[in-house]
Parts: C-alpha cells; structure tokens; sequence
C-alpha cells in the first residue's frame, strides 16, 4: 500500500513498474500527476474487495428471515449450524427428525466451515457490487473535488514535488555573450573572456547560416539565446542573436570593413586628469597628449615604471571617459602584475604570462586586436593599452616559419609584420569611432633583438614617450623626459593659449637636463589643483 506521500517522493520509472503490477491500461502515455491518482484509484478499489473477505461474522445480519425461521432456528442445538441450503432442501415437518437425532459435537464443529463458506459466497454475490459502486463513487467524488485533505497537506509540506516536470525545455532560457572566432570550415565559436577568449567549455557553437544570416567576422562580441548540448553534442549552440557590438544585427550587416575606413589626426582629445597628487597624468596632459585614436608609443628602459603608468593612465581614462571601451592587454608578463592590474583597473584585462608558450601570446594579442576592429566599425570609441609591443614581437619572431631571411639580432624579416599591424591599426576613424593604442617598447635591455624591434617601431607613432632609468634610479617619479618626448600634431588637441605656453616651457626647460628639469616642472605644479592653474601662474 502506497500512500500519496511515498508517490510523490518516487521517480516516474518507479511509478510505471507499480502502474504495470495493478495492470493499469495506457499507464506508459501519463505524467507522474496521473500516474499517482490511478495507483490510489487502483488502490482503494482493491481494498473495497478485501474488506467483505475480513468481516465474515458481520455479513450474516444482511440475511433476511421469516419470524417463523426465528422460532424454528430457536428449537436448535446449534443456530449457526444450519444453512439456507437445509432449510430448502429439508421441510418444516422434518425438523422434529433432526432434533431427536442429535449430532456430536465433532460432527458439528466440521461442519460449519461447509455453511460458512457457502454463506460466504452468497454475501460476495450479493454485496460485492454494491461495495465497489460504492467505493468508486467515493474515489471519483475526491478525484472531481480535488485533493483528499491528506494529498492537500502534502502539497503544501512539499510545494516543490508536486510542480515538478521532467520535459522541462531550456531552449532560450540562458542568454550568453563571446567573442565570436571563425574557422577554416566556416562555423565559429564564442569564446569567453573569463578564459581569455581562448578555447574553453563555455565555448558556444555558431552555425554556418548564422554567420552568412547576420554578416558576421571574428572578433564580432555577439549576445543571444543558447541551448544545452542535445545527446552527442558537445556545446552549447546559439539559438538566436540579439546583439552584435551593442548594436541591433540589422544595423550592423552592412558596415564598412576597418581596413576601408578612412584614418584622420587625433582631434579629440582624452582627459588624463583626475587628481592634483597625480603628477603622472598632469604631466602627460601637457607634454604628450592623447587623442582619440593616437598611436602612442612609451619608450622605457626595464624598472622605470612604465606599469604603472599604465595603470594611471587607464585608471584616468575610466574615470572621465566612460563612453571609451578600455581593454588593457598584457603579453609575456608576470603573473602578480596581470592580478595587480586586474584588481586596480576598471578594464578588460586580457592577459598571457611569460610562463605560457608564444602561440597562446599571439593568439591573445590577435583575438584582442580582432574584438577592437570589430568594435570601431560599429561606432565606438576603444583604447588599447598594450605591455608590451617588444615581448609581442618576440612571440611573432619565435612562431614565424623560418623564410631564410633573418636580420640582426636573429629576427625573421616576415616577424615584425604582424606587430605592425597590431600597432597600426590605431587611427580616428572619419564620422565614426577610434582605435586607441599605447604600447610600451623596451630599450637598453642587453639584447640585439629588443634594439632592432625598437627601431622598427621608432617613427611609427605619432605620440612617443620617453622614460629615463636615471630618474627612476633616485626615485624620481614620474621619470619622464620632458623634453625627448612630444605628440605630433598636439595643435590639434590643445588649445591656442594653452599650445603658446607649453611652447614658452619647452623652451625654458631645454637647457636643463631630464632631472633637473622633472625637479623644476614638480615644483612649479606642487599647490595647484590643476592644469590650467599651473599655467596661469607661470610669468608671461
């Protein structure tokens, strides 16, 4: 016997076996709500035929009998002892016989389990369709009024169970964002950025039909619906795309490629102040501004301080610039610097560690660049921060065939092609968005290689830094030199009175060596709260 409690805490395999032993019709076609009704159903009416069967001795009142019967059975020995089947078969005359010819005891206590029987058979033919008329009635009423009281409390005690469904559809229901890799077969893959858009199991399949349907290319951020893998699958698929860059898919169809987009000079200029302590950042504002869309290159000898002026830089950028999508991305560098970046900058950090082949350092970079075209051609506005472009030749250097053309210092002469057009891609974008890129190239580090990238890039930029070790040695910082360092066109981001007066202190400051004259300039800004202060102060 089951009550509705144990049916609800079974399986609906479990519930089919016990469907199948009450021989219940068509138990394989119902869900677990039916299921359950029919075994008690099943149940109660296999109880209605037992109880005739357990209460013998009570049926022989339904027994109807003459009052003469009465009088007669009276005058016996033993009432029970005789049946309907001695009374019809013997006279009322013949009665007087029987009681001058007692039986023995022995006798009688045989013979009763022949009546008994016999009565009983007579009380199941007679009673036993009015019994289960009346227990299917009773089954049918709770069934039509709901619940019993006992199903209602455990449905209340276990509210969960009884909503339970075991077809349930996730088709839809999770929405999930990549970054979308074509390959060489023509589907593609999301790849997430918790793994540094590196293959992973988050990867989500996109089919063929979905790449041609929506025009789509690598490096595209897609967001849409997803369903779990079907048996023999191993992904998740996309079902349906909702966006892609930020953008509707209807508006991005038709873009214009990157590479047919037209470069102009930077003109709108990135504010880098955000605090009169931040001398990094004040000083940068004045002597080496960014514009959207600047190709800035950070020349630094190793333990200058090039990361964290990085950091403050991106930090700047961040806070007074929250329409620019900032990406940070770091290749071949320590582990605690990608942690320490992760956590102290609001950006995208896209990271591969010194310890990790050169292929996964080129496929980082790659995807990263891919992901900010992609970007730009929708509209918006990206800056790069890259640390730093000498460790990314390298990696090109390293997984370059071999050509048979190698310059000095070993590097492949087909290697630094691609570094260029990482670097290159940086250009405001006429009537559309930006490409930002700050890289940082090292100097002076003992190796003939790092000198001949360096010269590679030297003159590419249009926006170059210098960092010099000898600040750096007496902590001075930010150990910048001032007058090495320069923007081209800086016309163009800053204004007249303020270009006059940086001419005025670039002159002032030419006399004067890197330290002498990052002394003087840190002096002259101590008690200002900001740029335009500082230069108002100066006599002139």
């Amino acid at each position: 016997m089951y009550d509705i409690l144990q049916l609800n805490d079974m399986l609906v395999p479990e519930l089919l076996d016990i469907a199948e032993q009450l021989k219940i019709h068509d138990h394989k076609k119902m869900n677990k709500q039916e299921l359950i009704y029919k075994i008690l159903d099943n149940q109660a009416i296999s109880d209605a035929k037992t109880i005739p069967q357990e209460e013998k001795p009570k049926r022989k009142r339904i027994i109807k009998s003459t009052p003469s019967h009465t009088t007669e059975e009276a005058e016996v020995e033993e009432p029970q002892s005789e049946n309907k089947m001695a009374k019809k078969s013997a006279p009322k005359k013949d009665e007087k016989p029987i009681l001058k010819k007692p039986r023995k005891k022995q006798d009688i206590e045989s013979n009763d389990a022949v009546p008994e029987e016999q009565e009983d058979l007579d009380i199941e033919n007679a009673e036993i369709a009015d019994d289960l008329a009346e227990a299917e009635a009773i089954i049918k009423g709770e069934v039509d009024a709901g619940m019993s009281e006992e199903s209602k409390a455990a449905q209340k005690a276990y509210p969960q169970r009884r909503d339970q469904n075991f077809n349930i559809e996730f088709d839809g229901i999770i929405l999930a964002e990549g970054v979308l890799e074509m390959m060489p077969d023509g589907y593609g893959f999301l790849r997430s950025s918790d793994y540094n858009y590196l293959s992973s199991p988050d990867d989500i399949y996109v089919s063929p039909s979905q790449i041609k349907l929506f025009g789509l290319k690598t490096g595209d951020t897609v967001t849409g619906a997803v369903r779990p893998p079907k048996e023999g699958e191993k992904y998740f698929a996309l079902l349906k795309v909702d966006t892609i860059n930020g953008r509707k898919p209807e508006e991005v169809r038709d873009r214009v490629p990157f590479d047919y987009l037209t470069p102009l000079f930077p003109f709108e200029k990135l504010n880098l102040f955000d605090s009169p302590s931040n001398y990094s950042t004040r000083i940068m504002d004045l002597f080496t501004p960014i514009g959207k869309g600047q190709r800035g290159l950070i020349v630094a000898q190793p333990k200058t301080g090039k990361t964290m002026l990085l950091k403050a830089v991106a930090n700047s950028i961040a806070q007074n610039h929250p329409e620019c999508y900032l990406m940070v991305v770091l290749v071949d560098e320590r582990p605690e610097e990608v942690t320490d970046m992760e956590r102290s900058v609001r950006a995208e950090v896209i990271a591969s560690t010194f310890d990790e082949p050169a292929e996964k350092h080129v496929k980082v970079s790659t995807i990263a660049l891919q992901k900010a075209k992609r970007l730009v051609e929708c509209g918006h506005d990206v800056v790069i921060l890259l640390d730093s472009i000498t460790r990314l030749a390298r990696a090109h250097n390293t997984v370059a065939p071999a050509s048979g053309k190698v310059l000095s210092g070993g590097v492949e002469a087909n290697a630094m092609q691609k570094p260029k057009q990482f670097f290159g891609a940086a250009r405001k974008i006429e009537n559309g968005g930006s490409l930002t890129i700050i890289a940082t190239a090292l100097v002076d580090t003992g190796s003939k290689m790092d000198e001949v990238i360096f010269e590679e890039f030297k003159g590419t930029g249009n926006m170059e830094l210098q960092l010099e070790r000898r600040l750096s040695n007496k902590r001075i910082y930010p150990a910048i030199d001032l007058v090495a360092s320069s923007t081209r066109r800086d016309d163009l981001l800053l204004d007249k009175e303020v270009l006059q007066r940086m001419n005025l202190l670039r002159v002032y400051l030419t006399d004067m060596n890197a330290e002498e004259a990052m002394r003087e300039l840190q002096n002259r800004m101590k008690g200002t709260k900001n740029n335009e202060e500082f230069l108002a102060s100066m006599n002139g």
